[in-house]
C-alpha cells in the first residue's frame, strides 16, 4: 500500500508546477468544455510612447476577466478608464464572450465600475484587513438600459 506525505517546499521546480496544473487540467477536460484562452492588452500610451494606463484581460468559456486596469493618477476622471472598459468589453463581445467578471477593492474603484452597469456578485471581508474586496459581473448579451 502506497503512503503519501505532505511537504512544503519553499521552491518548486517548473516540472513540479506544471505537474499539478496538468492534473487539474485532466480534471476540468473531463468535466467542462475546453476552453480557448485568448489574451486582450490594451495600452494606454502617450505620444513619446509611455504607457500611462491599461487593461489586461483573458476570455475563455464565453466569458472575459479583467485583471488589471489602472490609469495614472494624474489622467483618472478624464475618461480613460471608461474607454479602456468599454474597449475590453467590444472585444470580448466581438470574440463571443456573453458576460464579463471582474474584482476591484474598496480603496480603487467599486463606485466606477457599478456606474458602468456591472453588479456585486460577492465580497470577501478583510482582505487585506479591515478592507473589502468586491466580485462584480455584467451581461454582454442584455441590451442598453434592460
Amino acid at each position: 500500500m502506497t503512503t503519501y506525505t505532505i511537504h512544503q517546499e519553499a521552491e518548486i521546480t517548473p516540472e513540479d508546477r506544471e505537474r499539478i496544473i496538468d492534473g487539474l487540467r485532466a480534471h476540468n477536460r473531463r468535466n467542462a468544455p475546453v476552453p480557448t484562452w485568448r489574451p486582450l492588452h490594451l495600452l494606454l500610451r502617450a505620444e513619446d510612447g509611455s504607457i500611462h494606463g491599461g487593461l489586461l484581460a483573458e476570455s475563455g468559456w464565453e466569458w472575459m476577466q479583467v485583471q488589471f486596469l489602472w490609469v495614472s493618477d494624474d489622467l483618472r476622471g478624464q475618461g480613460f478608464g471608461q474607454a479602456l472598459l468599454a474597449k475590453a468589453e467590444e472585444e470580448a463581445r466581438a470574440h463571443g464572450c456573453r458576460a464579463i467578471w471582474l474584482d476591484t477593492h474598496d480603496f480603487q474603484a467599486p463606485t466606477f465600475y457599478e456606474r458602468q452597469g456591472y453588479k456585486l456578485f460577492g465580497v470577501l471581508d478583510d482582505y487585506p484587513e479591515g478592507y473589502k474586496r468586491y466580485f462584480y459581473q455584467k451581461s454582454l448579451t442584455q441590451q442598453e438600459g434592460a
